[in-house]
C-alpha cells in the first residue's frame, strides 16, 4: 500500500543511513581561553567504542518540508537535526526541501553522560545527507548539532584528542594523534540513576578557576604528546574533583581511594552525568590481577560495574565477543574504541567514523554498557 505522504510526491523516496558512536565521559571539562583569548567552555571525552545510535531516513521528494516524523517520537532533539540536515541538504544540492520519516535506534544509556543525545542527533544528521547522496563535513555536523541542541559532544570527529567548545561547535585545540595506552574499569555511581543536567545549580568561574584549567590543559597536551598515562591520570582526577563540587556523588571518595590501593592512574568521570571509570597504564605490570582487583573492590563499595575498555585498538582480529561488560578475564580481548567513525550508508563507505527503533530511550541495565 503506498503511503499517503508518497501520494504526491513526483519523485520516488530517497533512503539515507547513519551512525554515530557514544563516549565515556569527560577526560577534561572546563572554562578555556581560545586563539582570541576568549573564554569558552569547553571538554576533551573519552572515547569507547561498542554502543551508538543508528539512523535511518526516508526522503520524500515533493512533500513539504514540514512533514517530517520521527520514531520514536520522543526524540524531538534529532527530529529537530534532520529539519535542519534537510535545510542544509537542499541548499547545497538546489533542490527544494522536502519532508520525510526519521527512524532511530541505538543502545546508550541515558542520563549517565554518554552523549545519547548527540549520538542520536548526529546519525541523523548523517543519515539525511545520505539519502542526498552526500556527506557533509564534520564542521558542518557540528554546527547542526549545536542549532538542534544548543550544545554537543565532539562525536562527529575521528577519536584523536581535542578541546571542543561543546556550545559552538568548534575545536579549540587537537591536543595530539591519540591518548596514551590506558585500560579503562567502568563504573556507574548514583547506582546508575540519570542525572538531569538542568537542574545543577550554575557556577560562577572567576580568573582563578581559569588558569587552573588552562595549567591542566597545558598538561594534558603534554600526557598526550609524551604518551604518559599517569600524568594523563592526574588531569582526568583533577578535573573530576572539580566536577564534584556540582555533582556530590557520594561514591566519588571511595572511588579515588580504589584507585591509589590499586595503583590506578587516575580517575575520570561523566561531568553531565553518572559513568565514571578507573584509569588503568596499559603498560604497567600485573594489569590482569589490578583490572580484578578494581572490579572486586568497586563490587565490594557497592558501585556497579559496567565495562573494561582500552584506549588503543585490539590485535588484529581480535574482537571482544558480545554481552560481555567485563574483560578482566581477557584484558588482551577489550571491547575497544574505533580509531575512525564507521561507515554508514552509500554516501559513507570509505572514511567516516543500537534496541527496536520504536522503543523509547530509557536508562540501560548496567551490564550491558
Amino acid at each position: 500500500m503506498i503511503p499517503a505522504t508518497r501520494r504526491d510526491s513526483p519523485a520516488a523516496d530517497r533512503h539515507g543511513a547513519g551512525h554515530a558512536p557514544c563516549h565515556h565521559g569527560e577526560i577534561l571539562q572546563g572554562v578555556f581561553l581560545d586563539a582570541a583569548g576568549r573564554r569558552c567552555a569547553g571538554l576533551v571525552t573519552l572515547p569507547m567504542g561498542g554502543p551508538g545510535s543508528r539512523a535511518a531516513f526516508t526522503r520524500r521528494p515533493g512533500t513539504p518540508p514540514e512533514r517530517l516524523g520521527v520514531r520514536p517520537g520522543d526524540r524531538t532533539k534529532a527530529a529537530r537535526a534532520a529539519a535542519l540536515a534537510v535545510e542544509e541538504c537542499s541548499r547545497r544540492c538546489g533542490e527544494p526541501p522536502c519532508g520525510g520519516e526519521l527512524r532511530l535506534s541505538g543502545d546508550i544509556p541515558v542520563g549517565l553522560g554518554m552523549g545519547s543525545s548527540t549520538s542520536d542527533v548526529i546519525a541523523a544528521v548523517r543519515a539525511v545527507a545520505d539519502s542526498y547522496g552526500m556527506r557533509l563535513p564534520a564542521a558542518a555536523v557540528a554546527r547542526l548539532a549545536v542549532r538542534a541542541e544548543l550544545a554537543c559532544d565532539p562525536l562527529m570527529l575521528d577519536t584523536r584528542p581535542v578541546l571542543f567548545a561543546q556550545r559552538e561547535g568548534r575545536v579549540l585545540e587537537v591536543l595530539g594523534h591519540r591518548l596514551p595506552p590506558l585500560v579503562v574499569v567502568g563504573c556507574a555511581l548514583g547506582g546508575g540513576a540519570p542525572v538531569d543536567t538542568l537542574s545543577l545549580p550554575a557556577r560562577a568561574l572567576d580568573d582563578h578557576d581559569v588558569r587552573a584549567f588552562e595549567r591542566l590543559r597545558v598538561l594534558l597536551r603534554r600526557a598526550v604528546a609524551t604518551g604518559d598515562a599517569a600524568l594523563l591520570g592526574r588531569v582526568a582526577t583533577a578535573s573530576a574533583r572539580r566536577g564534584q563540587r556540582l555533582l556530590r556523588h557520594p561514591e566519588f571518595d571511595a572511588l579515588v581511594g580504589i584507585a591509589g590501593r590499586l595503583e590506578a592512574v587516575g580517575v575520570q568521570i561523566a561531568h553531565s552525568g553518572a559513568v565514571a571509570g578507573l584509569l588503568l597504564d596499559a603498560a604497567a605490570p600485573g594489569l590482569r590481577h589490578r583490572i580484578r582487583g578494581c572490579v572486586r573492590a568497586l563490587e565490594s563499595e557497592g558501585i556497579p560495574v559496567t565495562r573494561t575498555f582500552t584506549t588503543f585498538p585490539a590485535p588484529p582480529g581480535c574482537s571482544a565477543p558480545p554481552g560481555r561488560a567485563d574483560r578482566a578475564d581477557r584484558p588482551d580481548l577489550p571491547n575497544v574504541p574505533t580509531t575512525k567513525e564507521s561507515p554508514s550508508g552509500p554516501a559513507h563507505r570509505g572514511g567516516h567514523r543500537p534496541t527496536g527503533p520504536d522503543t523509547p530511550r530509557r536508562p540501560a541495565r548496567l551490564p550491558a554498557l
